[in-house]
């Protein structure tokens, strides 16, 4: 299956895929309102803002795999982004992104190997892809790693649809 086909829930249950971004290069993140990372939602949102209209999306999806660091229903969740950090891009259903039951979307996405050549499980929260436009996945950052890291920064623009 490919990665824009997979099926989504958006944070308020309508179902989807990411095919309407198909024309876009998307950054994908794993994201918690608990968690000691959560900052990194600043950095997101700046993304969003400054590249946006160069043809990126950013996508957020919640995941409470990491010592429960997402407790919260939808509406808490959407509430907190909004409200806490003025979050504008999408987020999707709370989702497994690791073991047994992984989401088909995660499966994709953690096929691609980071800089050091390690594929494999999401590490944490805040694990970003980078998704070109065309759906195939041209990077992967590590929870650690923030959003306006050189890395990410110069990974994104070589990414954005020309």
């Amino acid at each position: 299956m490919a990665l824009l086909d997979t099926p989504v829930r958006t944070l308020d249950g309508a179902e989807g895929s990411l095919e309407p971004y198909a024309d876009r290069a998307l950054l994908i993140v794993n994201v918690a309102s608990r968690c000691g990372l959560t900052p990194q939602y600043e950095g997101l949102e700046q993304l969003q803002q400054t590249y946006g209209e160069r043809g990126l999306q950013v996508i957020g999806v919640p995941s409470n795999q990491f010592m429960g660091q997402e407790p919260g229903s939808a509406e808490e969740i959407a509430t907190f982004c909004s409200t806490t950090y003025g979050v504008s891009f999408p987020l999707l259903e709370k989702t497994d992104v690791n073991g047994e039951d992984r989401h088909p979307l995660y499966a994709e996405l953690t096929a691609k190997a980071d800089a050091d050549g390690e594929a494999g499980d999401v590490q944490w929260n805040f694990e970003k892809f980078l998704v070109a436009p065309g759906g195939e996945v041209v990077g992967r950052f590590r929870p650690k790693t923030e959003p306006l890291a050189d890395e990410v920064v110069q990974a994104i623009e070589a990414a954005l649809p020309r």
